[in-house]
């Protein structure tokens, strides 16, 4: 008899015809978000769900004690209670490696649009307001040359500064949890500073640390008051990183010169005061976003979970698990 499994969101049609092609698949065709209470209801019976970002939580696997397997069509998995479905012999995975490459480059794309004020340009001719020249005219900071900061100097952060340090002759320093090892940092002309230094000292910001409780507003009020009045913030990794009614503040005040976000807290919603300011860049969590990348996820995320549920070639093997003990348990 074939396992059930649940597509929360609709995903690509070749995606679900390998899915098929093992279970007995309930696929949200509508695309519409389920509330929790629906989303119980929707598990119920079901071995394993493929995610992309809907709540995991003890209430959810207490209604469900059938769940072997939650498979998350994302780097990022704090949508996800980790540590509880552990304890219940769930083995949860994730896409990592597979968007590295594209994320850096919208990440770094966003910082150059951040610096040099294009969308602010765009909604300016737009408008009809270019009617002349003007020395002065959205003038913004150079990004060749400038001293890039990256905050988690992980696969995606050392990608971002890979392209600043060799493709625009950018000074590179970081700060992480654990340094990188020596021969990583000469590659990549990288410097290690602690959290202040990176504030005080990076002209361009970059954020692509994972969230977690620890790093909740990692970037509020205090972090902004170290950062240069020309500096620019970038955050391209979880909303709840940035404080984002701080940032509104500082880039109200002139505290900083301008921000990038892809990612906001309490996403979709953004907070109303970013929505209102000219210095910032705002795009709706796309970083990933091309067909390829976001393909090679999809189907990473079909080979965790038809692996996880003991189908396929790799039957007990997930290519990507967060919690492999649990598979060693089972």
């Amino acid at each position: 008899m074939k396992s059930s499994v649940l597509v929360a969101r609709a995903v690509f049609p070749s995606v679900l015809d390998r899915l098929r092609g093992h279970f007995d698949v309930e696929a949200n065709a509508s695309d519409e978000p389920w509330d929790a209470a629906e989303l119980r209801r929707r598990l119920q019976g079901k071995q394993g769900i493929f995610a992309t970002g809907e709540r995991i939580d003890v209430a959810l696997l207490d209604a469900c004690p059938q769940l072997r397997a939650v498979c998350n069509m994302a780097v990022g998995y704090n949508n996800v209670d980790v540590d509880a479905c552990t304890a219940r012999g769930i083995v949860v995975t994730n896409t990592p490696d597979v968007l590295t490459e594209t994320t850096a480059d919208f990440g770094f794309a966003l910082m150059m649009a951040t610096a040099r004020r294009m969308a602010e340009g765009e909604r300016f001719l737009r408008s009809g307001a270019w009617t002349k020249w003007s020395y002065d005219m959205l003038t913004g900071s150079d990004v060749h040359g400038a001293t890039l900061g990256v905050l988690g100097m992980g696969r995606i952060g050392q990608a971002i500064a890979r392209r600043g340090a060799h493709g625009f002759g950018m000074k590179v320093i970081y700060h992480n949890r654990s340094r990188l090892d020596a021969a990583i940092e000469a590659d990549l002309g990288a410097r290690y500073v602690d959290k202040p230094t990176l504030l005080r000292e990076s002209d361009h910001l970059v954020l692509v640390l994972p969230y977690s409780a620890a790093s909740h507003h990692a970037v509020g009020a205090p972090e902004l008051a170290l950062m240069k009045p020309r500096a620019t913030l970038t955050n391209i990794a979880r909303g709840g990183i940035v404080d984002d009614a701080a940032l509104a503040a500082a880039l109200r005040s002139g505290q900083i010169a301008a921000a990038g976000l892809d990612v906001f807290e309490g996403e979709p919603r953004v907070h109303p005061a970013l929505l209102t300011l000219p210095n910032v860049v705002l795009t709706p969590h796309i970083a990933s976003a091309t067909v390829a990348t976001r393909l090679a996820m999809a189907n990473l995320a079909a080979d965790n979970l038809i692996a996880a549920l003991g189908c396929g070639p790799h039957a007990g093997r997930p290519p990507t698990p967060v919690n492999p003990g649990v598979l060693a348990g089972r």
